[in-house]
């Protein structure tokens, strides 16, 4: 909550200091390179938390397996990204602009840690790493709004934040896990069994990020920059709301497993709940959010954005 909050308020800064162009821009990159980011996850998110849940399990073979396998991810969003490039109007900047973010995306072969917190229902190790990420680099993104940088030094923000979130996640696993490095070990059999229980889940995970991303693009495609840096400002104020369901399920996720091995009705029990409690959510953000947008960008983004 705090890092979409506080995220929040800094990129509002961000987006205002840029102005509807080069923050039209910065969001085009963003959405670009995220609709191809997914395949760094493969999949294997909540099917790694699920297999370290188990019991008797070999954690280390695990988290040292489903580590390269998303730097081999990471290679797979260059290579698609390279593939997709030449199909859109980007010039020669802009694409430069979308490597350098790319390369983010390696980082989050780190998130192995997060999985293995959360499967011990230890995610404060996560948010503190969170925390201090995401002070710095709004600290930076401060100082740089105040010395009026240009776009790319932003760019590269973004590169210093997954940088230094994958310290943090290292030096808690180093610290607060029961694993030793040395004891990660990729296994080929394990890696095939992993991807084998994943691919629905990259499927699913493509076309989602195709869904929740592609506004952004057609927008820059069918109109122009500055269209995509209006509707960027409106999205980011309903996506501000996201982290709800994904604090919720990522905390509830291993309770549900364990119900599910153990009891049967108490599984459906908490699957329903956890159901109902998503819908009743959505709906309250849904009317507070219709009845004050106006005041709300007003308030925000100012007269630039309205």
């Amino acid at each position: 909550m705090l890092r979409i909050f506080v995220g929040l308020f800094v990129s509002v800064w961000v987006a205002r200091y840029l102005g509807p162009t080069d923050f039209g821009e910065f969001s085009y990159i963003l959405s670009f390179v995220g609709i191809f980011s997914v395949l760094a996850t493969l999949g294997l998110d909540s099917i790694v938390v699920r297999e370290l849940v188990a019991e008797n399990i070999d954690e280390g073979k695990i988290i040292g397996t489903a580590f390269l396998l998303k730097i081999i991810g990471f290679f797979l969003v260059i290579a698609a990204i390279l593939f997709a490039i030449p199909f859109t109007s980007n010039n020669s900047y802009t694409n430069i602009l979308i490597f350098i973010v790319a390369g983010a995306t390696i980082f989050q072969s780190f998130n192995v840690v997060d999985m293995y917190f959360q499967s011990k229902v230890l995610s404060k190790y996560v948010v503190y790493a969170n925390f201090i990420s995401l002070f710095i680099s709004s600290i930076v993104k401060i100082i740089f709004i105040l010395n009026e940088y240009s776009l790319i030094y932003f760019i590269w923000v973004i590169v210093f934040d997954s940088l230094i979130l994958a310290a943090g996640l290292v030096y808690f696993f180093t610290t607060k896990s029961t694993i030793s490095i040395k004891n990660l070990k990729f296994d080929k059999e394990t890696s095939f069994f992993l991807l084998k229980d994943s691919w629905p889940l990259i499927f699913s995970g493509i076309v989602i990020s195709i869904y929740m991303r592609i506004d952004q693009i057609m927008i820059r495609e069918i109109l122009n920059i500055e269209s995509v840096g209006q509707y960027a400002a409106a999205h980011k104020i309903s996506s501000a709301w996201y982290f709800v369901p994904s604090v919720i399920v990522s905390s509830l996720f291993p309770a549900i497993i364990k119900a599910k091995k153990d009891n049967h009705e108490l599984y459906l029990y908490r699957l329903q709940f956890l159901y109902d409690f998503m819908i009743w959510i959505g709906v309250f953000v849904a009317i507070v959010i219709t009845l004050n947008a106006d005041a709300i960008i007003s308030l925000l983004y100012g007269s630039q954005y309205n």
